[in-house]
């Protein structure tokens, strides 16, 4: 046994250590600070006030527009002009960003057109469009003598309220907050089960590359091996998610009252169940140990680093399917090819995950879901720990999951 702690902790401390792993480290984790500090950062290179020209060939629309502007966007300032001449002046010189001409027509419908240098940027010529919509309303409503009363009721929205016939069902705004925070976590699942599988698999077929394979076997059984390294590589893996989780949460901590408008109002950071939490901690570590099995049955099967990715290809595309599932689901999670592929061991860690997240799914089937992925691992576990066995002492060309049979041979051999 201490055989086994001295693998696998080597595996540990020879990752820890590496230029990449650090590298990527220190990158995550800079990315992780930047995106909870978005806002700021926003902020700090959008200070800048852009100036619009408008030219009124109607004579008496400016002020309104420039009210109906300002209470739309403030950083927008606008500058009456009579010309376009002048207009076109002021953009080459670069001292307005782009004009507005309006006009009326036959019928004194009025029009806009919105020139600038480029139309890459739309959010100004939305806002003005909206703000012409509004006057255009204002001057047909005058022109019919309706009531502010009536006015109000005509641009008033229509009140749906939604109700859910079963009392534990989660209201539509939940739904939403849940959508934004399980979309993340499906990200990291679907992240770490790549990332830390290919490791192992490249681990593996690196050993039997320099020939140290030959070497370990001689002194640690193949099965302490493949478990040791599955183990070396999760604890690795634990070590940088705890990295990222405590750096994001800290983050998230100190910007927290800037992250409660636009794309953060979705991700329901101030109301994260405990729950959801120890869910995602579960079936991450069960998705890692389900495909960290078969990857390293993979890898023992290569000779050659340059085929570990042609051989832990269908593996990848398990991982992709389930992430593309569970990102179709997030919109329908009560779908049934959602509920059905949530008991699939292969589909599980993504898919039970995002039921969990988003309904409310009975204990029972939460707990055939983990049952059955646990299951799964250690079936999975026993063939690939005999395949692993015959595998490393696999050498040549291995380009083909039909080695698999022969490292199975080479095993009833031993």
């Amino acid at each position: 046994m201490n055989k086994f702690w001295i693998v696998l902790f080597h595996t540990y401390l020879m990752k820890l250590k590496t230029k990449s792993f650090l590298i990527t480290t220190a990158i995550m984790l800079l990315l992780v600070i930047g995106l909870s500090n978005i806002t700021k950062i926003i902020a700090l290179f959008d200070d800048s006030e852009e100036k619009i020209g408008i030219i009124d060939q109607t004579g008496t629309m400016f002020v309104d527009v420039q009210l109906g502007m300002k209470a739309i966007d403030e950083d927008v300032e606008l500058i009456e002009l009579k010309t376009e001449e002048e207009a076109e002046k002021l953009i080459d010189s670069e001292e307005l960003t782009a004009y507005l001409m309006i006009k009326s027509d036959e019928q004194e419908i009025i029009k806009g057109t919105y020139k600038a240098n480029t139309l890459a940027d739309t959010t100004v010529s939305s806002e003005l469009a909206v703000v012409l919509s509004q006057l255009k309303t204002k001057i047909i409503a005058n022109e019919l003598q309706l009531t502010d009363k009536q006015i109000a009721a005509l641009h008033s929205p229509v009140v749906l309220d939604t109700v859910a016939f079963e009392e534990n069902a989660k209201t539509e705004e939940e739904l939403n907050q849940a959508r934004g925070l399980v979309y993340i976590i499906l990200f990291v699942i679907y992240m770490a089960v790549i990332m830390y599988s290919n490791m192992i698999a490249m681990e593996v077929a690196t050993e039997k590359t320099s020939r140290v394979m030959e070497i370990l076997i001689s002194s640690v059984s193949p099965v302490q091996q493949m478990f040791a390294k599955i183990l070396g590589i999760a604890l690795l893996s634990l070590t940088q998610m705890l990295l990222f989780f405590g750096v994001g949460y800290w983050s998230i901590k100190r910007n927290l009252s800037d992250m409660n408008e636009g794309i953060f109002s979705f991700m329901g950071f101030g109301s994260t169940s405990m729950s959801t939490i120890v869910y995602a901690i579960i079936f991450t570590l069960l998705g890692y140990f389900l495909y960290a099995t078969l990857a390293a049955c993979l890898g023992s099967i290569v000779s050659r680093i340059e085929d570990v990715q042609q051989m832990i290809t269908p593996m990848i595309m398990l991982v992709v399917a389930a992430f593309m599932l569970a990102m179709f689901g997030l919109n329908n999670p009560s779908a049934t090819y959602i509920t059905v592929t949530s008991f699939i061991p292969f589909f599980a860690p993504m898919i039970m995950f995002l039921r969990v997240g988003m309904l409310d799914v009975p204990f029972w089937e939460i707990s055939l879901s983990i049952g059955l992925l646990v299951a799964s691992i250690v079936i999975l576990a026993i063939f690939g720990a005999r395949v692993y066995k015959g595998g490393v002492l696999m050498y040549g060309s291995a380009k083909s999951l039909k080695n698999i049979k022969k490292a199975l041979q080479l095993t009833k051999k031993d």
